[in-house]
């Protein structure tokens, strides 16, 4: 089915050789003034740790030790209002219960519930999964994007305007519209994702209510996939990445950002579309998209998946940029805080060779699990040896998703799912806590010069 005209843009035109090249010259800054003034490129400190630009008690990455100013690789740890990711995972699985919704409200409002405050959450999440009337005929069925976190910023946008009360900042307010965009996140991505497969990819239209019963992870299986069904394995898993993926401390692009946006004093919605847009970028969330793409680059290239050698050169041929996407990188490698391993992709990585197991994915499993373990021979080959050469979360999230027949276009919608929890949490404690608005410095290293008059310019002052 083609798209209707009203929902694409004016006929294509090309901006004008000139602006281009007029515009890379005036904004190419000489790499070595950065050095010169101390810029803290990435607000990254030259040892390559974060700028300390705020406190927070909502999450912790713990990476490494700083001794006489010194950098020391740690085991990474993860902790959530001070409880370490892995007891948090630990109890979930022990009881055989899933944990998201305890990890939201552990989140969002600091301490972990009783079975009765659980269970309440879990039923007011139930209640509020629903969108508001008219929502998805006008907001997602009459305009689809063939990108789904296009669509949930522009949701999330929308949602302003279905709010009795969308500007009220306080503390009451603001935990109402999280609490809310927590439930209505997997529906908003879930419907994002039926309109673009109708639209675009001319498939049958899918459009079921989430089950208030149902978690979290189990609607999101329940909505996307036509027959409605999963199995308790898939939902588990699932809903593992989503308790990895809730929050990752208040340093990461998307949490930094809403927390930038929110000491404006801005809307909730205005908050979380920004934080959704940080999310989108390759650099960020869109990351295990790229290592799903990888791999299947090396699936095709690479003859014999239990040859050592083979993977390895290979892996020097995309480092070289003589494959894959010629960039050179190797994707879901490295990471801004961890030094030694991630312990996200540790838990997931342990569970996700279950689901290989459910899924007759053993051999593709072996082929990461192998890619991961070659990584560093591969870097030390083409001269690029380095402290951070460790897998993080994104390398076998994405052998997740896939596992899970979760499309691709709903991977770093999947991550925003997650991360709302987090970053609803770091919105609070920043109207809480904050109190200035962030405004950081930027050098003028531009020369100053003076105006000229009109007709003293010349004709072709672009070139």
């Amino acid at each position: 089915m083609q798209i209707p005209k009203k929902w694409m843009s004016e006929e294509h035109w090309e901006v004008p050789e000139k602006y281009v090249r007029s515009t890379v010259r005036n904004n190419k800054i000489e790499q070595e003034l950065f050095p010169k003034y101390d810029v803290k490129r990435g607000l990254r400190n030259s040892n390559g740790t974060g700028v300390l630009v705020g406190l927070t008690s909502v999450g912790d990455v713990d990476g490494y030790k700083t001794e006489n100013g010194q950098k020391i690789a740690t085991d990474g740890r993860l902790y959530y209002r001070g409880i370490e990711i892995r007891d948090i995972i630990d109890g979930m699985q022990a009881d055989h219960r899933f944990g998201f919704e305890e990890t939201a409200y552990l989140l969002l409002f600091g301490e972990l519930p009783n079975k009765a405050e659980l269970d309440e959450f879990k039923n007011l999440l139930g209640q509020k999964r629903g969108l508001p009337d008219g929502f998805t005929e006008d907001m997602i069925l009459k305009a689809p994007s063939k990108d789904i976190m296009n669509l949930l910023a522009r949701s999330v946008l929308a949602a302003y305007s279905y709010d009795h009360n969308p500007d009220d900042i306080g503390v009451e307010n603001v935990l109402r519209q999280s609490i809310e965009l927590i439930a209505r996140f997997p529906t908003l991505a879930a419907y994002g994702y039926q309109a673009k497969s109708r639209y675009y990819n001319n498939k049958s239209l899918h459009i079921v209510s989430p089950k208030p019963q149902l978690s979290t992870a189990e609607n999101f299986l329940y909505m996307i996939r036509p027959n409605n069904k999963y199995t308790q394995l898939e939902a588990e898993l699932l809903d593992l990445a989503m308790v990895l993926h809730a929050d990752h401390g208040g340093g990461n692009n998307s949490t930094f950002t809403i927390r930038v946006v929110t000491s404006s004093d801005t809307d909730t919605y205005s908050a979380v579309a920004a934080a959704v847009g940080s999310l989108k970028g390759f650099k960020h969330g869109g990351a295990n998209i790229k290592v799903v793409e990888m791999v299947e680059d090396i699936k095709a290239n690479v003859r014999d998946w239990e040859d050592d050698e083979e993977i390895t050169s290979y892996l020097e041929k995309i480092l070289l940029k003589q494959a894959y996407d010629n960039s050179g990188l190797i994707y879901g490698v490295g990471h801004a805080v961890y030094t030694i391993s991630d312990p996200r992709k540790v838990l997931l990585k342990a569970k996700a060779a279950e689901l290989a197991r459910e899924k007759g994915l053993e051999k593709e499993f072996l082929l990461y699990s192998a890619i991961e373990r070659l990584i560093p021979e591969a870097f030390q080959r083409v001269g690029r040896p380095d402290n951070k050469i460790l897998a993080n979360v994104d390398f076998y999230s994405g052998f997740v998703y896939d596992a899970l027949n979760i499309p691709h276009e709903l991977f770093t919608p999947l991550f925003a799912i997650s991360r709302i929890a987090g970053w609803c949490a770091h919105r609070v404690e920043e109207i809480i806590s904050g109190g200035k608005i962030i405004r950081p410095a930027y050098k003028d290293v531009g020369e100053h010069k003076e105006y000229i008059p009109m007709a003293n310019r010349g004709i072709y002052m672009i070139n």
